[in-house]
């Protein structure tokens, strides 16, 4: 079972965090995560960590400005969020790939999901 909250209302160039509660399954042998999807649009990949954390992966269009990092102690997966633009606006879903790679972008590999938490970046 996942658990995402920390999302909500911010002004452009604003920054928040969001962070996924694991439980249910291996956490420390699994790759998170997060995706997102805006309104009309299909759900994309933002960022994906290893299970150490040491490797992690970004979209196109958040590298530089997001960051992802776990906590594998609390079973707690994070995405800090910098310089939001509004077309960043989008239901934000954390994921669980177990015994996966943080390479794997795909959401079929992804065998647990979030109920998504929103985040609405105005202008």
């Amino acid at each position: 079972q996942l658990q995402a909250f920390g999302g909500g209302l911010v002004q452009a160039g604003g920054s928040l965090r969001l962070s996924c509660a694991a439980s249910g399954f291996t956490f420390s042998r699994s790759a998170m995560g997060w995706f997102r999807q805006a309104p009309g649009k299909e759900r994309e990949f933002v960022a994906a960590i290893s299970w150490t954390g040491v490797i992690r992966n970004y979209g196109q269009s958040v590298k530089g400005r997001f960051a992802v990092a776990r906590d594998n102690s609390k079973n707690t997966v994070y995405l800090q969020m910098n310089s939001l633009s509004p077309e960043d606006t989008a239901v934000y879903y954390c994921a669980a790939n177990p015994e996966g790679s943080s390479f794997d972008r795909q959401e079929y590999s992804h065998d647990y999901w979030g109920q998504g938490t929103q985040v609405t970046v105005s202008s």
